[in-house]
């Protein structure tokens, strides 16, 4: 696998995976980062034409990630923040805590992960979760640990009289080699291993004027879309296994083209190699690239994760519906694959260790299964 950094020189439009046209449907969302599968296509132009015509050559891609490049800097890799950390914050006693909502924060002391319900606890059945239900008819809610004033901070003079409370989530951005602290079990206390989306979203309205008026023409005439700008010193990073020249690419809509050039290394990769397989330590799952769960092996919905892993799990943290898609499950047709992709970042917590799964993909398909392994969609890395 050889990297290479995609440096945008204009902005990048790629549009969500749902049906567009002007009229009812006429607001684009963007998709940023964009699928694995449009980065691949963009590089897969690059190739001589003998070898892109050679069909017995098997091309494997990985991506697409973020890479932060400054001058005098060493280049800093950045991947999504796994979904079960939460922000811990320390109070004076005589402080009330602020009451704010799970969002992002910037400021905290110490992060903690989200933990399975403890179905023993009868106090959660008064506020909704019936512990006779977990775990056998579906998976435990994850929940913070228990808020309380630990033997550290009561023993730390500086840190003596204050109290903990959870006061968000971290930034969507994490560093590689905080990753790798991360799935070690380590604890995690630097925000600046932390950042923000390093980008800006830019509307772009497109008019068509009826013509010898100054009205919109109706329907046809008004869209809107949403294009990316990075900020400087970013970059896409990708992998793919073939040799390619620095040159320029088309990338995205509108013939928005990016310049592509080889990297010497990727900062943190080689170390998270450690981490691709399972063992009997390690009964928690990362994911790092979309993935893509069918939850009926007889029909094709999707879900968060595939219905076989369900006698498996402790509990699963994603930023999506455990069921979601294309179209509602309710719907006499099934959901769109495009659009049910499991985020990167979601977290898997399995009751205990296992060694028969290594992604999350369905067990069965064609050729398209074939070329979402091949662009290894759906890469776990696992955790203690």
């Amino acid at each position: 696998m050889k990297w290479y950094a995609i440096e945008p020189l204009d902005i990048l439009l790629f549009r969500e995976a749902k049906p567009f046209s002007p009229g009812e449907g006429a607001w684009a969302k963007g998709l940023f980062p964009p699928m694995p599968i449009t980065v691949f296509q963009a590089l897969r132009s690059l190739t001589k034409v003998e070898e892109a015509s050679n069909k017995t050559r098997k091309l494997e891609f990985c991506g697409i990630f973020l890479l932060q490049q400054e001058p005098q800097k060493e280049p800093i890799l950045w991947l999504p923040t796994p979904k079960d950390l939460l922000c811990v914050k320390t109070v004076n006693t005589k402080q009330q805590p602020e009451d704010e909502k799970i969002e992002i924060s910037k400021t905290w002391q110490r992060l903690v992960c989200l933990q399975p319900l403890n179905i023993d606890n009868p106090g959660w059945k008064s506020l909704g979760f019936d512990p006779d239900y977990f775990p056998e008819n579906g998976l435990s809610p994850m929940i913070p640990p228990e808020a309380s004033e630990t033997e550290e901070i009561s023993n730390n003079i500086n840190t003596r009289g204050k109290q903990e409370f959870i006061s968000g989530r971290p930034e969507p951005w994490i560093k590689a080699s905080a990753l790798i602290r991360y799935l070690q079990g380590e604890s995690l206390t630097d925000p600046e291993d932390f950042h923000e989306d390093p980008w800006s979203m830019q509307v772009l309205p497109h008019i068509q004027i009826q013509s010898g008026t100054r009205q919109v023409k109706s329907e046809d005439g008004y869209f809107t879309e949403v294009a990316v700008r990075l900020h400087k010193h970013w970059k896409l990073v990708a992998g793919i296994n073939t040799t390619l020249e620095k040159t320029t690419v088309r990338l995205g809509g509108e013939g928005h083209r990016a310049l592509v050039y080889p990297l010497d290394s990727l900062p943190g990769w080689d170390e998270m190699q450690n981490f691709m397989k399972p063992s009997p330590e390690r009964k928690k799952a990362y994911l790092l690239t979309p993935g893509l769960a069918q939850v009926k092996s007889e029909a094709l919905v999707y879900g968060v994760f595939p219905d076989s892993w369900r006698s498996l799990l402790a509990g699963c943290v994603c930023d999506r519906p455990l069921l979601w898609g294309g179209k509602s499950v309710f719907s006499k047709t099934p959901m769109l694959p495009q659009r049910a992709f499991i985020p990167p970042g979601t977290v898997y917590r399995f009751q205990q260790s296992t060694n028969d799964i290594t992604s999350v993909l369905p067990v069965e398909g064609g050729k398209w299964l074939q070329t979402l392994q091949s662009l290894n969609y759906g890469t776990l890395l696992w955790s203690k």
